[in-house]
C-alpha cells in the first residue's frame, strides 16, 4: 500500500524545495529553500530519516493562534514546517501521516532540466 511520496521541486527563484504528499495526495510537510538539488535530497534523506521519530516533531503556535509543527534533525535544525491547523487534533493526524510517510523512497523529480536552444 503506497504510504506517501516526495515531490523534488524548482522554484522560480533557481533554488530547490520538496513536499511530503500523504498518500491521499495532501501536502502534509513543506521544506526550506535548498541552492542545490543534492542539499534538497539530502533534505529528504533527513526527512526519510528524523520523521518516524516522535521526539524530532515540535508543536509551535503561529502569529494567529494556530497550531503547526515543525520535524527537526537530531541537530535540532528545522527540516520541514507544517501548514497552520484549525484544531490540535487535525495537527496531531498530520503528524502521524508524517511518521508513517516520510520513509518512503518513491520521489517525483518535477524539476525541469534546462532546455537547450536549437536553431
Amino acid at each position: 500500500m503506497a504510504t506517501g511520496h516526495y515531490d523534488l521541486k524548482k522554484a522560480k527563484n533557481g533554488q530547490f524545495y520538496f513536499n511530503l504528499v500523504a498518500a491521499n495526495g495532501d501536502i502534509i510537510l513543506n521544506s526550506e529553500m535548498y541552492t542545490t538539488k543534492a542539499a534538497a535530497n539530502k533534505g529528504i534523506n533527513s526527512v526519510r530519516v528524523n520523521s518516524p521519530n516522535k521526539t524530532r516533531h515540535e508543536v509551535r503556535k503561529n502569529k494567529s493562534g494556530k497550531s503547526y509543527f515543525v520535524l527537526k534533525a537530531r541537530n535540532h535544525q528545522i527540516i520541514g514546517v507544517s501548514e497552520p491547523y484549525a484544531n490540535e487534533a487535525s495537527m496531531k493526524k498530520c503528524i502521524q501521516s508524517v511518521m508513517k510517510a516520510g520513509p518512503t523512497e518513491s520521489i517525483r523529480d518535477l524539476t525541469k532540466p534546462d532546455l537547450v536552444k536549437h536553431n
